[in-house]
């Protein structure tokens, strides 16, 4: 997964105790990854999990984190409609077994403290910032917040803070069943929503001609995403490149037209006019929805 290019970045904050102290604590941490592979880095290292029902599991109770996760959950996971009579003792057996890993890189203590047995199923006890998808969210909604006061620059900082900790699809290594796809889809969107706070912060602070590499990018890989197709034509014709812009709203028609039956949006087709008579194309300031969808006929 490719993610923001560096030139638009800089080193996010200023030096300071706080943020000195936080950047210390997140770093000596014990830390769970499940924005790419499934990893538990403790100590600096990461150190591998045995056997994909282990991670399964682990995997469900972080993406559930501090909340039980019931013994049937753990089972529709694991086998979907199809459980073995045993399924009961076997999660049970699974979680005997992910304990044991806990309390060989943390130490009984924190391993004990941390997978907890709770009737009807077992909870993982989590610290602040210890799970790498809710510190994507606490920067995203940090970032949102900077973006809505006026502060793109720190907004734009923050965003790439939270883009920066994607190092690929959500649980890229474990198979997934019914609900870990659902919660893979969640963050994957969430993730598209910081991309697009992220450019129109870029965009306030007028930085069109370098945004147009990774706007190429994302319509490459969002092709019915009208709102990156937007943002690339506003950034292509703001850095000159009237013909391109143009060219990039043809090909934009061609897709709709082609894999949906549609025409562009009211936003694209304005922009076009905007363009061919000479005049200012802003896009709309908030970002879009989903694409448009339509039957083939």
């Amino acid at each position: 997964m490719r993610r923001i290019s560096a030139p638009l970045r800089r080193e996010p904050g200023t030096p300071g105790t706080a943020n000195t102290a936080r950047k210390w604590t997140v770093q000596n941490m014990t830390e769970f990854r499940i924005l790419g592979s499934l990893e538990l880095n403790a100590a600096g290292a990461v150190h591998p999990l045995r056997g994909p029902k282990i991670g399964k599991v682990l995997a469900l109770l972080l993406v559930h984190a501090n909340q039980v996760v019931d013994i049937d959950t753990l089972i529709e996971e694991l086998w979907d409609a199809e459980p073995p009579v045993t399924a009961v003792s076997t999660v049970r057996t699974h979680v005997y077994h992910l304990r044991r890993r806990l309390e060989q890189v943390l130490g009984p203590h924190e391993a004990e403290s941390m997978l907890l047995t709770r009737p009807p199923g077992y909870l993982l006890r989590l610290r602040e910032d210890q799970l790498d998808a809710d510190r994507f969210a606490r920067l995203h909604r940090e970032g949102q917040t900077l973006l809505g006061e006026g502060r793109a620059q720190d907004a734009m900082d923050r965003l790439d803070q939270a883009l920066g900790l994607w190092r690929g699809q959500v649980l890229a290594d474990v198979a997934k069943g019914r609900r870990l796809s659902g919660q893979a889809a969640r963050l994957t969107e969430l993730r598209t929503r910081c991309l697009e706070l992220r450019i129109d912060a870029a965009m306030r602070l007028g930085r069109h001609r370098e945004l147009v590499p990774d706007l190429r990018d994302l319509v490459a890989a969002h092709p019915l995403n009208e709102w990156f197709h937007a943002r690339l034509i506003v950034a292509l014709n703001k850095a000159g490149r009237r013909g391109e812009a143009l060219r990039a709203f043809h090909d934009l028609r061609d897709v709709l037209g082609e894999e949906l039956g549609l025409e562009p949006s009211d936003e694209l087709r304005r922009l076009q006019r905007d363009i061919l008579i000479g005049a200012e194309a802003v896009p709309v300031s908030a970002p879009a929805g989903p694409p448009r969808r339509a039957a083939r006929p």
